[in-house]
């Protein structure tokens, strides 16, 4: 979501910035050649009101024309700036240098021309820091109402556009200045609205991987989000108790059922003796009444492995796994199937009661399974994060549908239904891996049989 919303903000507050840079811009600009136009139309006006005498045909006098051109040409020689008073017809009366004419044609022709109408000419289009346009300014010399001459001004333009190019450049610093503020408010704001997001989603996750003490901090972030994880909080709070409650009650149920369930056995004993002995119904009573005892075993456990909390410690997973392999070997044996372990040393993080259960119930599968004269193997293996137990057998496998159920609780493949067992051992050993931060995984052996991969981490548990 961060790299859709930054993105956003950042663009919009470049467009801000240059909507109010670029007019600055040129404001600035605008601003720095209407300086310069005025300055040239004070000194064309002072000019003016120089020659103004000298072009009188009648009293004008050498001395004045000459204080005329040595004022034009001192114009000249520190500013640069070509100046001249023209009579109508074009002549020069006085001019700096005295090498320049009026041309023909161009800017300094047609501000001649319209200062002829009696009016100073208009002012100059913009000049840019890339064009290498010149600044031209004329103004009538007025008498009696007439236009006796036209003092005409012709400026270069690099110094005003090096001004103007040095004030963009500030411009445009304070732009990036303000872009890289900007930048760093988004971060930050980003950061602010989108913390409680991700702290929802690592605690959605937790929850969902079974830490349901899990909790969202309501202490930051936008008002709607604190709400948001208030509610969160409440709802996991609810959530909890209704599965503590389960818990509880399954618990409490098969707890409660064992004695009146246990007397029934008795009983059915005592009627055994009254019946002839090898009598089929009372038989499958017994046995019924022995499954049903263990189911409520086994719901016993899943409730006390779904409650309590894993004591995980540093464990050595090839001693444990090679100890469960020795503990079952005679069993195997005794049903003809060759149990055989590859258990090098590993460490992992694992509760080792939970381990060793998880590992019972899974080589129990392993060897009831698998045909007389066949084999079940345990491999022990790792990695740089996990310790990994795969346990292998021979015997008829599962199908692609039945893989996505084991696991379940109380189901079992209809191929299985007669061989003994509640279906709840497998989840139970889910349960006591989970607790702990494993997993068990299900997968086809070829080119037949069950492969159960048990796995384990070896970074140490957080906080």
């Amino acid at each position: 979501m961060r790299t859709r919303l930054l993105p956003l903000l950042i663009v919009l507050m470049a467009a801000v910035l240059l909507a109010l840079g670029i007019p600055l811009g040129v404001s600035l600009a605008s601003a720095q050649q209407q300086n310069v136009v005025v300055d040239r139309i004070d000194d064309t006006a002072y000019f003016a009101a120089i020659a103004r005498p000298a072009a009188d045909p009648t009293t004008g006098s050498r001395d004045e024309l000459r204080i005329l051109s040595r004022e034009l040409e001192s114009y000249y020689d520190v500013y640069g700036i070509r100046a001249g008073v023209f009579l109508p017809n074009d002549t020069p009366l006085a001019n700096g240098p005295t090498t320049w004419f009026l041309p023909e044609t161009g800017e300094v022709r047609d501000a001649f021309e319209e200062s002829l109408l009696s009016r100073r000419s208009h002012d100059p289009e913009q000049v840019w820091p890339w064009q290498r346009g010149r600044l031209v300014v004329a103004s009538p010399v007025i008498r009696d109402g007439d236009v006796v001459a036209v003092v005409v001004t012709d400026s270069p333009t690099g110094q005003m556009r090096s001004r103007i190019l040095h004030g963009w450049l500030i411009i445009g610093a304070g732009l990036t200045a303000a872009m890289l503020v900007a930048v760093g408010a988004a971060l930050r704001l980003t950061g602010w609205v989108l913390r409680p997001v991700r702290v929802l989603d690592v605690t959605t996750h937790e929850i969902a991987s079974g830490r349901l003490k899990s909790r969202v901090a309501v202490a930051s972030g936008p008002p709607e989000l604190r709400r948001l994880a208030r509610s969160f909080n409440e709802m996991a709070d609810n959530v909890e108790d209704v599965l503590e409650q389960q818990r509880a009650f399954v618990a409490d149920a098969s707890h409660q059922l064992r004695n009146p369930l246990a007397a029934l056995l008795l009983r059915i004993e005592l009627l055994a003796f009254e019946l002839p002995e090898g009598n089929e119904e009372i038989a499958s009573v017994q046995a019924e009444g022995k499954r049903l005892a263990q189911v409520l075993d086994d719901l016993l456990d899943l409730a006390l492995a779904e409650h309590t909390a894993a004591d995980l410690r540093l464990t050595d997973v090839g001693a444990l796994a090679a100890e469960r392999v020795a503990a079952w070997a005679p069993t195997a044996e005794a049903k003809g199937v060759r149990l055989v372990g590859t258990c090098p040393p590993t460490t992992a993080w694992a509760d080792p009661v939970a381990l060793s259960s998880a590992l019972d119930a899974v080589i129990d599968n392993a060897v009831k399974f698998t045909p007389k004269d066949q084999s079940v193997e345990v491999t022990v293996a790792f990695n740089g994060t996990a310790s990994t137990i795969e346990v292998t057998d021979n015997g008829p496998g599962l199908t692609d549908e039945e893989l996505a159920r084991i696991g379940d609780r109380f189901w079992r493949s209809g191929r299985h239904q007669n061989v003994k067992g509640s279906g709840l051992g497998l989840s139970i050993s889910r349960a006591l891996l989970a607790a702990g931060g494993g997993s068990m995984e299900y997968g086809h052996h070829e080119p037949h049989g069950l492969r159960v991969t048990v796995t384990v981490p070896r970074s140490a548990p957080t906080a």
